[in-house]
Parts: C-alpha cells; structure tokens; sequence
C-alpha cells in the first residue's frame, strides 16, 4: 500500500510540473534570404533559458537553431506548413551541411523532406539566429 501511495504522490506531483511549465515563443530568422521568420515554441525551462542568454548577448557560441521538423502547421507559426518539435530544439555553432536549408525552400520542397533532403528530419539552418522573443501569448 505503502508503494502504491508513493507512485501516486509522484505521478501527482509530475502532472504539477508539466502543468506550471513555462511556454515561451521566439521568432528566429532561419537565413539572410528567408522574408519571414520563423517562430519556435519552448517549453523546457533550461532552453528558454539558453534562449534569453543568446537574445541579451550574454551566450555567444552555439547561437543557430536546431531541431527535427514535424509537417504540421501550428498556429504561432503560420507562415510555414511545419514547425520545429520543441522537444528536439537546440542550439549550436557549426553542424553538417545536410541538414542547412533555408525555411522558404524547405517550405516549398516539404515533401521531399525527411529522406534525402534532410534526413530524419532534422534541420539546421546555418545562418540562423534568434531575433526577438514573442510576448504575445495568443496562440
């Protein structure tokens, strides 16, 4: 009975943390030729963290976007027939050449993603970067 307890005070207070996580929105600029940005969700308090310390200049290394792409629009990111898995988002300095692709033509070339053309989905574009982040939280 004792155990049973136990696993259910923890599953409670696991569902609590999830439900008090912090959610935050940043608009990233995927390339020097991309027109729009692109918007990214966080919800893992270390990332939004390492992205507030990119945006205020304190971090300066590992500054461009990463992640894997799910062809899913969603409505902070409109402009896009996909978005970024929050749970696979990270930042680096330098990355491999396969997965670089400007967010216009990867947009426009969605199908052929995730085989040749970025494989398993992961993208990095290499010139981008964190512009701003999103204060409005009407998504």
């Amino acid at each position: 009975m004792k155990n049973y307890t136990f696993v259910l005070l923890l599953l409670l207070l696991s569902l609590l943390c999830v439900c008090f996580a912090e959610t935050a929105y940043f608009a990233v600029k995927p390339a020097h030729y991309d027109r729009d940005e692109f918007i990214i969700q966080l919800h893992d308090d270390r990332k939004i963290s390492e992205a507030r310390k990119i945006l205020s200049g304190d971090t300066t290394g590992a500054t461009h976007v990463m992640g894997r792409i799910r062809k899913v629009q969603k409505s902070y990111n409109p402009k896009y027939d996909y978005h970024l898995d929050p749970e696979t988002i990270s930042f680096f300095e330098m990355a491999i050449e396969v997965c670089d692709s400007s967010a216009t033509y990867l947009n426009d070339h969605l199908d052929e993603a995730c085989g040749a053309f970025l494989p398993g989905c992961f993208w990095c574009p290499w010139g981008s970067s964190l512009v701003r982040e999103l204060k409005d939280k009407a998504y």
